[in-house]
């Protein structure tokens, strides 16, 4: 019998749940028999639960203080800020293969220095399995292999998920960027170099800045030798003006419409060539579709990694996006009009 925990149960870990036990109990690569679901929050380990109702027989709800073991056979880690890198630490230490769906710069530096133990222990750990970072990787990894040479990545995201990741937005913007530029990394302020970028529809353009954002990271580690690497985020100037400062008002539940949009300049056949993917969909729903096509990859051993790695690296780029179609988040990409990719 595979059990699959989640901790955290908020707009993406619900979700995350729900694609788990989908299809009659069977996820498209692996059974999945029952999820365990962790919070802190008892209202959000209720909400949870009901979200999950036709499979209430099948889901397990435990909030805090935790039981000390993990008898599962994978973890996903949805939870807040602050919470991810200590996670990643117990599953590592139970021996489970974990799938994050963070997108904050700190936390993902300070879980990819256990890097060493996830190899050591040959144990995949999926790092940013969200909408950006997540999706935006394989998007990168997926136009990068049209070319002979890729020299440049450039990636933009719009909206937010749930409170926590507008929290995580929030703060970014006022945070210093980090650019991979030629052989090093540049430090920028967040909120400065405003460009404006076309997302698929219904996004649209929007005004995108520097922000303290994890993609960069990531990409370079799945591409050493690309020269330039950039990650922005739209923004309002309400946001940032306000960006130095807490939350004006609390988050909503649930953001709008979001969108990644992926650049990627490079060589091909002798000629400087330009291909642009994208995605449009609620962050959330994105990020949990991903999230558990991820999931059920590391439990089928469809990953290429046995260790920690981004999406660009753990996963076959077209395989893994008919996946995330098949539930609902399809990627385009830009050729003068929207074409399903």
């Amino acid at each position: 019998m595979s059990r699959v925990a989640i901790l955290g149960t908020g707009a993406v870990g619900a979700r995350v749940a729900r694609h788990l036990l989908a299809v009659g109990g069977r996820s498209s690569f692996g059974a999945v028999d029952r999820v365990v679901l962790r919070d802190t929050d008892p209202e959000r380990l209720l909400g949870a639960r009901a979200v999950l109702e036709s499979a209430a027989d099948r889901v397990e709800v435990q909030h805090a203080p935790f039981p000390g073991d993990l008898d599962v056979d994978l973890v996903v880690v949805a939870s807040p800020r602050g919470t991810q890198a200590p996670a990643l630490e117990a599953a590592l230490e139970a021996g489970r293969p974990v799938v994050l769906c963070g997108d904050g710069l700190a936390e993902t530096v300070a879980i990819v220095r256990l890097a060493g133990e996830a190899a050591a222990a040959r144990l995949p750990v999926v790092l940013g399995a969200g909408f950006a970072p997540g999706l935006s990787c394989v998007l990168a990894a997926h136009a990068g292999s049209w070319f002979d040479e890729v020299e440049e990545i450039h990636v933009a995201k719009a909206g937010a998920g749930g409170p926590a990741c507008a929290v995580v937005h929030h703060r970014a913007l006022s945070r210093l960027s980090y650019d991979w530029r030629g052989d090093q990394w540049i430090r920028r302020p967040g909120g400065s170099g405003r460009e404006l970028c076309w997302f698929p529809e219904p996004v649209g353009p929007h005004d995108c800045f520097r922000a303290a954002l994890p993609d960069p990271v990531l990409l370079h580690h799945a591409f050493p030798g690309v020269e330039r690497i950039t990650a922005r985020m739209a923004a309002t100037r309400r946001d940032r003006l306000t960006a130095p400062l807490p939350m004006l008002s609390p988050p909503p539940v649930e953001g709008g419409v979001g969108a990644v949009r992926v650049e990627v300049r490079g060589r091909r056949g002798g000629a400087q060539d330009v291909r642009v993917l994208g995605a449009a969909a609620r962050p959330a729903v994105a990020a949990a579709a991903v999230a558990a096509t991820a999931a059920e990859w590391v439990m089928a051993d469809r990953v290429r990694v046995h260790g920690m790695a981004s999406l660009a690296e753990m996963v076959e780029p077209v395989a893994f996006l008919e996946d995330v179609a098949d539930r609902g988040v399809v990627a385009e990409v830009f050729e003068g009009e929207h074409a399903v990719v």
